[in-house]
């Protein structure tokens, strides 16, 4: 299987599932998946980042694959995400979804206002994370090539957690990774303002 139908599948499965316990939101995983991505493509985002943030969450299905959550553990889904993406993606889609979890941590530590904005299930996480970043690790996170990137889809995976939104399809999404792994790497970039709907 291909890892387009891989994702699809994953998504297929679990995608409709609410987050429960202590990572309760008000969207689906699909739902935010697609909420995420669409907020990427409003910002004019590279079609690479883009795909990031489509696929920042999938961690969370591989680890649901394989073991019992227990919000009482950190799943470490980003870094879970990276060996089962890196067959077809190269790091300008795999760095900022490895990095979205610290760039939390660092906007934490960074900016005044950010942590009141989050949602309780992130105040939860958070935590579990190591809370917001020391002076060292922030040198070492803005010292990575895709630790702005990270920033933009953190703000973007805050944000996407409306009920009922209007969004493009998962087939948009799917289309669009497919059309990314047929193109030559580079600065592509996707329509802006996706219209299919859901």
């Amino acid at each position: 299987m291909d890892i387009v139908s891989c994702i699809a599948d994953l998504f297929e499965r679990h995608g409709g599932q609410a987050y429960e316990g202590n990572r309760r939101e008000p969207v689906s995983a699909l739902e935010h998946a697609l909420q995420c991505a669409q907020l990427a493509e409003w910002s004019d985002a590279e079609a690479t980042l883009v795909a990031a943030a489509f696929l920042h969450d999938i961690g969370h299905f591989l680890v649901a694959e394989a073991i019992t959550r227990d919000d009482r553990i950190d799943d470490r889904h980003e870094e879970i995400a990276i060996p089962f993406l890196a067959a077809a993606f190269d790091a300008s889609v795999l760095e900022p979804i490895r990095l979205h979890v610290p760039a939390k941590r660092c906007l934490v530590r960074t900016d005044e206002h950010y942590a009141r904005s989050l949602s309780p299930a992130s105040v939860s996480s958070l935590a579990l994370q190591g809370g917001p970043m020391r002076d060292d690790e922030l040198e070492q996170f803005f010292a990575q090539p895709y630790s702005r990137q990270a920033l933009m889809l953190r703000r973007w995976d805050d944000l996407a957690k409306q009920p009922g939104r209007t969004t493009p399809s998962i087939d948009w999404y799917l289309g669009m990774l497919q059309a990314l792994l047929e193109q030559p790497r580079g600065d592509q970039r996707t329509s802006v303002g996706a219209t299919g709907v859901t």
